[in-house]
């Protein structure tokens, strides 16, 4: 299970460095100026790696070692 932890917090921060990169794109920013929010795909990789990164990081520390 640790191992499964580690591979989701490292894909979950893979995920929002990812989400927060493309929120300083010019066209998101465009977006952002206009909507005032972000765009849906950069919503979903931000919220998508800090629920990964809060999950892995719950199995590494408290799931079972084989």
């Amino acid at each position: 299970m640790r191992i499964l932890g580690l591979v989701s917090l490292a894909v979950g921060i893979a995920l929002l460095l990812f989400g927060i990169n493309s929120s300083q794109a010019f066209t998101e920013k465009v977006v952002e100026d206009v909507t005032g929010r972000y765009t849906d795909n950069t919503m979903w990789y931000i919220i998508g790696g800090i629920a990964m990164i809060i999950g892995g990081g719950a199995l590494t520390l408290f799931g079972r070692a084989k």
